[in-house]
């Protein structure tokens, strides 16, 4: 067992850790107690049971992609190198992947997963509205890929892929 203690957020990031390599299932007491190499004493210590744990992870992941958002909102990057650059970023996160397939069977995850695809929808909008699209289909079409390139298991080069959307929505301007 690990002599150093584990702060909250070690657990966190571990508990995002497993959650991409392993799935949810491995989001328990026990599991994440052997992969930190830590007592289960030392799990409960930071968080009352499971369930508590599994919503410090699902809050953790819900303000960082809050926090992007706004994050971006301040930039003052044009509206196309903001579209590439959001998208991107999203692309580049493995948890958002685990998490989707999280929200399939717990309903508090599906909730936060439903509130930040709503924000990152407006914020999609809004650059688009920026460059004089104002079809709310785009915006649709755009986060709809974020969610579905990931999936792809062939050797597909998303960011590639996302950018030529972005052209092809461009093109239309």
């Amino acid at each position: 067992m690990t002599s150093t203690r584990l702060s909250p957020e070690k657990w966190i990031d571990a508990g995002f850790a497993a959650l991409c390599a392993e799935g949810p299932a491995c989001l328990a007491a026990e599991p994440m107690a052997r992969r930190l190499g830590a007592t289960k004493g030392s799990f409960y210590w930071h968080f009352k049971d499971v369930p508590t744990y599994h919503a410090a992870l699902v809050r953790q992941w819900h303000t960082r992609a809050l926090s992007d958002v706004m994050e971006r909102l301040e930039t003052g990057d044009s509206a196309e190198t903001a579209l590439r650059a959001f998208g991107h970023s999203i692309l580049d996160t493995p948890t958002e992947s685990a998490l989707r397939v999280w929200s399939q069977s717990d309903s508090a995850v599906a909730s936060a997963v439903a509130e930040v695809d709503a924000e990152r929808l407006t914020f999609l909008q809004h650059l688009l509205n920026q460059i004089g699209l104002r079809n709310p289909a785009f915006g649709q079409s755009l986060l709809a890929s974020l969610v579905g390139l990931p999936q792809i298991k062939a050797e597909t080069d998303t960011h590639a892929a996302f950018d030529a959307l972005v052209d092809t929505v461009l093109a239309l301007a």
